[in-house]
């Protein structure tokens, strides 16, 4: 029942992924969140984060940001650090994923969805049949429906641990 949710990676941010592997084994798009998965929630983008899409171009990567925010909190961040963008865009809703490789010109097979959160990011992913990583929340202080969602995300992943331990000790 859980697995609908699970993501196929799971870390502890976004700063730690091997981009470089990735795109050696084929990944030419990658689709981010933003709140709590580039910056802080309602933060502005950061030099961490200008810095990391400046190496995600220098690798070869085309981006995308997608958010369920509106345009006036996207554009200025996607302006930043120099990404396409969708805002308002009703996660976990494929339409707006699909909008995303489009305007990157990826596919389901070579695009990444990064995300902070299960219910919305992961399962609009999976729903749409891209791989998706699951990264820690940056910052632990959200808006309530968030906090009250992250309870039932600690059940589903609760399980994903589990079954992920059992599949490696089968290794």
């Amino acid at each position: 029942m859980f697995k609908t949710f699970y993501p196929d990676e799971y870390v502890a941010s976004t700063y730690v992924l091997d981009f470089e592997k990735m795109y050696r084994e084929g990944c030419r798009g990658l689709v981010f969140d933003i709140d709590n998965t580039l910056v802080p929630h309602g933060a502005p983008a950061d030099e961490r984060a200008i810095c990391l899409f400046d190496r995600l171009r220098s690798i070869g990567f085309d981006t995308c940001l997608i958010s369920n925010n509106q345009e006036p909190r996207i554009k200025p961040f996607a302006e930043k650090v120099q990404s396409k963008y969708v805002f308002n865009a009703h996660k976990p809703s494929t339409k707006n994923y699909i909008k995303a490789m489009e305007l990157m010109q990826t596919d389901r097979g070579n695009t990444v969805f990064i995300g902070d959160q299960l219910f919305t990011d992961v399962w609009g992913a999976k729903r749409t049949g891209m791989k998706s990583i699951l990264v820690k929340p940056i910052n632990p202080k959200e808006e309530i429906q968030i906090v009250l969602k992250r309870y039932l995300e600690k059940i589903v992943l609760h399980f994903y641990k589990k079954e992920n331990e059992k599949r490696m000790s089968c290794k």
